[in-house]
């Protein structure tokens, strides 16, 4: 996925798309930072081992902890839309509708390089089948449906309308 955002960096730039450009631009230096996160961890823990700069060299050229799989990589992507979508909220009640229209613009650009989400219907059924699977029997139960729920739709729904389903479909049952 980072090779398809490189190649699609420079088809923007050739093309003139400034926006497009800015947003992937953003997006590569979003996975550089989440990379030289995982690195710097990955060392510390090495130095806190004990191990000496030799063997941190080794260990850190077989496992390459710094490169990102494609599932990393769109979990930075999902956090970079929904912070797309949390500056359009903000950007709403403060009236100014330039910035939203950008933001906009940029989350159809991330959204293109994420999985297709799943519709109310599909997570309402998936919490619906995790409730009957858990047992549970209301609301004082969300702490074990929601990591279950989660875990099936992560990156393929947003976690505000899962929650929202989770929550009705648990006070359905209460009641």
């Amino acid at each position: 996925m980072k090779q398809r955002l490189e190649s699609d960096l420079v088809a923007a730039m050739r093309s003139g798309e400034t926006l497009r450009r800015d947003t992937v631009r953003f997006l590569l230096a979003a996975i550089q930072t989440e990379e030289k996160a995982r690195l710097g961890a990955a060392v510390d823990k090495l130095v806190a081992e004990g191990k000496d700069e030799t063997a941190r060299r080794s260990w850190l050229a077989q496992n390459k902890p710094g490169e990102l799989d494609d599932a990393a990589v769109t979990e930075v992507l999902t956090k970079q839309a929904k912070m797309r979508r949390d500056s359009m909220e903000a950007f709403r009640k403060g009236e100014r509708p330039d910035l939203v229209k950008k933001e906009e613009q940029e989350l159809a650009f991330i959204s293109a390089y994420l999985p297709a989400q799943l519709d109310e219907v599909k997570i309402r059924e998936i919490a619906t089948r995790v409730i009957g699977e858990t047992g549970a029997k209301g609301p004082q139960d969300t702490k074990i449906v929601m990591p279950k729920v989660i875990a099936e739709t992560k990156g393929r729904a947003d976690g505000k309308v899962v929650s929202g389903v989770v929550a009705s479909l648990l006070k359905e049952r209460a009641s």
